[in-house]
């Protein structure tokens, strides 16, 4: 029972009275976007630290900010959406919602505050697939949420199944959490449909901090012969804003078979700010990961700004 992904996320940790139990502790608050984190991430976890990684990334922020620089949406999403459920901002791909679930609330998420009711995927799938068909131009289908893997594994089947019926689509993309934070997810079945598609599969996964790859990650994902694994990270304040904790990463994950593709920074939305590390010393830790690692294994330092493209700050 408990290597089924379904049991976990159903016994998941959710609101504060049930994490300040496990965790033993009081700083969990239940707050707007509510706690949940998945037992397999919470067991990495080091209870008798309070400045543990992985539990800074899912506790209730200190602080709330009143900046105006932090806003509820800061990429603005839901303007490049000329279907529900799509989101169109650079010519040659689309970003499909494809659930509004994710295994774990991260509280730096950007999506916190995300309409998904009126951006679902899958129930506007006639229309999402009539806007990429009459689009020749778009040659890559993105799958993010949320996270497309806490769609079933029949429902992604389908969805994966209609995508690669489409000519013009060469690659389809899939950003996930969940993969890491709940490797149980990395089912058999959802193997097969990844490993078995006509389409390039990329799979681009959620790695904060080394502490997330567990032994369970570690064995599944070797199971994806046929895919391209990338990572894109976060660079939050307290959790991986060192260069010692970077390089370790990097390592960790091409150890994984797991090339580092991105390092984010903080995107602002409102309850995010203890997690925001400055320019000059984001530029500072990449200049450094530039002497301490081959050039492939050193992601690349972005800003999403909500346009068209991603801004590179080096």
């Amino acid at each position: 029972m408990e290597n089924n992904w379904q049991y976990y996320a159903r016994y998941a940790l959710k609101g504060a009275n049930k994490s300040n139990v496990f965790f033993k502790t009081k700083m969990f608050k239940d707050r707007n976007f509510p706690i949940k984190i998945p037992l397999e991430f919470a067991r990495l976890i080091d209870k008798r630290n309070k400045d543990d990684p992985l539990l800074k990334q899912v506790i209730t922020p200190k602080t709330l900010s009143k900046s105006t620089s932090f806003s509820l949406s800061p990429l603005e999403d839901e303007k490049y959406s000329p279907v529900a459920g799509l989101i169109h901002k650079y010519p040659n791909r689309v970003l499909l919602i494809a659930s509004q679930v994710c295994a774990i609330h991260c509280q730096y998420c950007f999506r916190q505050n995300f309409n998904y009711v009126e951006h679902d995927a899958i129930s506007n799938w006639v229309e999402i697939q009539n806007y990429i068909i009459n689009d020749v131009k778009i040659n890559e289908v993105i799958l993010s949420g949320g996270d497309p893997l806490s769609l079933s594994d029949d429902k992604l089947a389908t969805l994966v199944d209609n995508i690669a019926h489409i000519a013009h689509i060469k690659t389809l993309r899939v950003h996930t959490r969940s993969a890491v934070v709940e490797p149980s997810r990395i089912t058999r079945k959802l193997v097969e449909i990844f490993n078995q598609s006509r389409l390039n599969i990329v799979i681009v996964l959620h790695i904060n901090h080394a502490q997330e790859l567990s032994v369970q990650f570690a064995q599944k994902i070797i199971e994806l012969t046929r895919v391209t694994l990338l990572s894109q990270s976060v660079l939050l304040r307290g959790v991986n804003d060192s260069i010692e904790v970077l390089t370790e990463l990097c390592l960790s994950l091409f150890d994984l078979g797991i090339l580092p593709y991105y390092l984010h920074m903080l995107d602002k939305v409102k309850g995010a700010q203890d997690f925001l590390v400055k320019d000059d010393y984001a530029i500072q830790l990449h200049q450094q990961l530039k002497s301490n690692l081959s050039g492939y294994l050193v992601p690349k330092l972005v800003r999403d700004s909500g346009s068209y493209s991603k801004d590179w700050l080096l």
